[in-house]
């Protein structure tokens, strides 16, 4: 039975989980900087924090990385060997495939009994533990990648703890996860970016002062708002992803430059027509 976790970065993952787990009656210790455990116990997302991970997962049943995904690879490889066979330990890294081969790397044929990759697919554009929320996971998609069939009792129980957070479970293999992520969350994140950042450009030029970015924003209305929300998402969590997901991401948005280009092409012509069509086909099949 889980009576204590240790989270590993209590930022608004890792806080926003700990006050969810806290609410479910089992003792949760953080570890991170002083200053932001000092913030996480002051919420409630926390019992304790202790800055040294080792020493934080002492006496925990799960440990759960909740870094970016280069902290995450990193603490497998330095936290994995020092912790006992009965201690389940897992991620919410946002790629799979680099964390998956790094824990059967440290753990090699226990991998699918000691370590469980998960991804909470919530977030926010503003990260850090000020921002958490118990509320964060509750009706969204949690991914976790099983690899193969011997998967211990205690990484059932922890699934089924998630999905007692109103958390939406499916099973991916890695490789599956890292395709589908780079359409529906890397992709549109690169979208957004670009987006702004074209904007910002527009609104840099002075001779083109009659396309200011306040009049940009007062103009763009609910869609430009939509379309630019996550443009403001931490850079340092997007390098990670870039950097481990990259081929994924690379072929998604190469196919949205040949679609893009294609719209482009054919403003006067019947074909946009075909292309507003076929995206609403799309939308309809929600």
């Amino acid at each position: 039975m889980i009576k204590q976790v240790t989270i590993v970065g209590t930022g608004l993952i890792g806080g926003s989980l700990g006050l969810c787990l806290r609410h479910k009656g089992i003792r949760v210790i953080g570890s991170d900087k002083q200053r932001v455990l000092a913030k996480a116990e002051q919420m409630g997302a926390i019992d304790a924090g202790i800055e040294n991970p080792a020493r934080a997962c002492v006496g925990s049943d799960v440990v759960i990385l909740a870094a970016n995904v280069g902290g995450i690879i990193d603490s497998i490889e330095n936290l994995g060997p020092t912790l006992p066979r009965s201690v389940l330990l897992t991620d919410v890294g946002s790629t799979k495939i680099e964390i998956v081969k790094r824990a059967r790397s440290v753990f090699g044929t226990s991998a699918n009994s000691r370590f469980l990759g998960g991804h909470p697919m919530s977030g926010k554009e503003h990260s850090g533990i000020e921002n958490a929320d118990r509320a964060l996971f509750s009706g969204s998609t949690w991914i976790f990648t099983v690899d193969g069939e011997n998967v211990g009792d205690l990484a059932h129980e922890y699934i089924t703890l998630i999905a007692s957070l109103n958390a939406h479970i499916i099973h991916l293999s890695a490789e599956q996860h890292d395709r589908l992520v780079a359409w529906t969350s890397h992709l549109p994140q690169m979208l957004s970016t670009a987006f702004a950042a074209t904007l910002q450009d527009e609104a840099e030029l002075e001779k083109k002062a009659h396309v200011t970015r306040k009049q940009m924003q007062e103009v763009g209305g609910r869609a430009l708002r939509e379309m630019t929300r996550i443009a403001a998402s931490p850079y340092s969590m997007w390098r990670d992803i870039a950097l481990t997901n990259a081929g994924n991401i690379e072929d998604a948005l190469l196919k949205l430059e040949q679609r893009l280009t294609h719209i482009r092409e054919n403003l006067r012509t019947p074909e946009l027509r075909a292309e507003f069509e076929r995206a609403a086909r799309f939308k309809k099949a929600d």
